[in-house]
């Protein structure tokens, strides 16, 4: 099956650094996904610095895994550059999950931990990073080697599917 299939939240790292070149692929991978009126709203933050990531993973009580990863992507929506403020949300979504699966790809783990659109998390996030208003902190990629193997669980559910109507 496909690297879909594969990607999974890892939120415990092996303490082994992160190439430059894998963040990079990550980053491309991000920068790929669809937008609104292909606005192309990101903008990231590589944070690697153990101090920071440490100050980070005490910003909300999901935060955690920040302090053990190799490296955090933050990732922003400028305003500045979206075209459809109302869909910043679902460009930056779009973005996240390429940069999941890229991680995936890479043999890495990943999680995604939401900060936009809970005030204070935003905030935080926003003043220790020296973040400009016209930037909207919408969430932090932990990424890392993964410290154990994790068993895959299918989520496909009939269920939850409908034809023509509801």
């Amino acid at each position: 099956m496909s690297i879909i299939f594969k990607r999974h939240s890892v939120r415990k790292f092996r303490d082994e650094k992160v190439s430059d070149e894998m963040i990079e692929n990550l980053l491309k991978a991000g920068m790929q996904a669809p937008s609104s009126c292909n606005a192309q709203p990101w903008e990231f933050i590589v944070v690697s610095s153990g101090e920071d990531k440490k100050a980070i993973s005490q910003m909300h009580k999901f935060a955690k895994p920040a302090a053990g990863a190799s490296h955090l992507i933050v990732t922003l929506g400028n305003l500045n550059r979206a075209k459809v403020i109302g869909m910043i949300e679902q460009d930056l979504g779009a973005c996240n999950e390429n940069i999941l699966l890229q991680a995936t790809h890479e043999g890495l783990g990943a999680v995604w931990m939401g900060f936009h659109p809970i005030e204070d998390r935003t905030l935080k996030l926003k003043e220790y990073l020296e973040i400009p208003d016209y930037c909207i902190p919408f969430s932090v990629i932990c990424v890392g080697y993964p410290a154990q193997e994790s068993e895959i669980k299918l989520r496909y559910d009939e269920s939850k599917v409908h034809f023509d109507r509801f």
